[in-house]
């Protein structure tokens, strides 16, 4: 007897969203590989500075930003199984890839081997040769892995539409959505050990393998729930509650099948309320992610260090344990208060969107001890996470499945662009804060730690500022009937 015959309840839609919290893991600890090896083990190689990392990670936002407008669109019309798989397959390839690129630069410059790879004297013509060739190199890797990861979080909210009613996809989004910082929070556990004992190019290796062996397992596990032998009568009958709800409210069930095209999508209050929900907020988390543990290693603990790892452990452990009650919150609103999903969102979202003020505080607190940093910045990121549960929840409340993926993939695009914006300011400003030392200040603070400061107090306030501007488009619940 299988699932749909069976008279009891099953719960397979968790088994789902534990393969999604798996995909979004593997996608951040991808992610982070680059981040967590660049400072202490790629730029002696390479001889890069602040500006050289600030520019690949500002180039890789700016492609994810501009393919995630399509990726969404490819998830809605090939579909979430064959979609998902393509995605990860693509971004592990490119994950692999970047193990590649001190052999191809040494291949090119005519460098015999590493040890005279790192003996190329500073600022010297080869030593030029050596970073821009590189920094190209890495460059093109990010690029492929981009093009793959831009499909994750497309992928990921359609197939939650698909599973889980209304009410409960806000927490299932949290859950799998607290993968990016199970991500975060194992990559420096592993990865720093893996590039210090096997060399930095078989880090990206072995973490970029993983994400065939997930390929696999989600050809075999995932079918529409409909058509899912592992999904029962009954719990079918509790995803699709909300078609039942819609028809007892004398909505019309048809929206659910329309297509949309890129440009009607724009056309909607709604729409732009989800993209500015993403434009100035992401890249705050993005911000976090990729320069926290070059943050560490100027304060004097790098993610080669014991201390390092731990702090940048403890950041993300504090993030990954308070984002995921933020999806439960507006159960909680709705279940206990009464509150429609919508409404209970907004108010969600806004109680998180004061966690990340305190980020403002991170600097001047870092000369006391590094675990006051290593705090504030891991509730700005909860808070962070936690609302972004929501705001992709928010999605699934306005529009019809047919264009979930569509509209996620538009809002990544923008918050891309914030990523993009963030990342190459910062690292120019690092860069040219730490030339200028005493000369540069800010807030009391001088140097590079001016330059901090000043990035700090933006991710205080985004979030806020976020809300404010979503409230004024979309005032209250208001669904895209065509």
């Amino acid at each position: 007897m299988n699932a749909q015959t069976s008279n009891r309840m099953s719960s397979f839609r968790w088994v789902i969203c534990g393969m999604l919290f798996l995909a979004t893991t593997i996608n951040y600890m991808d992610r982070q590989v680059l981040s967590l090896t660049w400072k202490d083990f790629i730029a002696l190689d390479f001889h890069w500075n602040d500006n050289d990392y600030g520019n690949i990670t500002a180039t890789f936002s700016l492609f994810y930003a501009f393919i995630s407008l399509f990726a969404g669109k490819f998830i809605d019309w090939m579909g979430t199984k064959k979609g998902y798989v393509w995605a990860i397959v693509i971004w592990s390839l490119g994950a692999c890839l970047h193990a590649a690129c001190g052999w191809a630069t040494m291949r090119l410059t005519g460098i015999a081997d590493v040890e005279t790879l790192r003996a190329v004297t500073e600022g010297s013509k080869l030593a030029l040769m050596v970073s821009t060739l590189s920094v190209w190199l890495f460059l093109a890797c990010r690029i492929i892995l981009a093009t793959g990861e831009s499909g994750n979080f497309p992928a990921a909210i359609k197939v939650t539409a698909e599973f889980f009613p209304k009410k409960d996809r806000a927490y299932a989004t949290s859950i799998f959505n607290a993968g990016a910082s199970v991500g975060a929070l194992a990559a420096p556990l592993t990865i720093p050990v893996l590039a210090e004992h096997m060399g930095w190019e078989m880090a990206f290796i072995i973490i970029g393998a993983i994400g065939f062996v997930w390929a696999g397992a989600w050809l075999l596990l995932y079918a529409a729930p409909a058509h899912n032998r592992f999904v029962s009568a009954e719990e079918l009958a509790y995803i699709e509650s909300d078609r039942q709800e819609d028809a007892a409210a004398d909505r019309q069930p048809a929206a659910e099948e329309r297509k949309f095209s890129l440009l009607d999508c724009f056309r909607y209050r709604q729409t732009w309320a989800f993209i500015m929900g993403k434009l100035l907020t992401d890249g705050v988390w993005w911000f976090f992610l990729f320069w926290a543990p070059a943050y560490f290693s100027e304060l004097g603990y790098p993610s080669s260090s014991g201390m390092g790892q731990l702090l940048i452990f403890v950041l993300y452990l504090i993030v990954t344990l308070v984002s995921i009650f933020g999806g439960y919150l507006p159960k909680l609103f709705v279940e206990k208060m009464g509150m429609h999903p919508y409404a209970g969102r907004m108010r969600a979202m806004l109680m998180f969107a004061v966690l990340p003020v305190f980020a403002m505080f991170a600097q001047p607190l870092a000369g006391v001890s590094p675990w006051w940093p290593c705090v504030i910045i891991g509730l700005a990121g909860a808070g962070h996470q936690a609302w972004s549960a929501n705001l992709y929840s928010t999605i699934g409340d306005m529009f019809p499945k047919s264009a979930i993926a569509t509209i996620t993939g538009i809002g990544t695009m923008f918050g891309g662009l914030c990523s993009f914006a963030i990342n190459k300011c910062s690292g120019m400003l690092f860069t040219y804060a730490d030339r200028m030392g005493e000369a540069f200040s800010f807030f009391g603070t001088t140097g590079k730690p001016a330059g901090y400061m000043m990035v700090f107090c933006y991710c205080a306030v985004a979030y806020l500022l976020a809300w404010v501007i979503m409230k004024l488009l979309v005032p209250r619940y208001k669904p895209v009937q065509g």
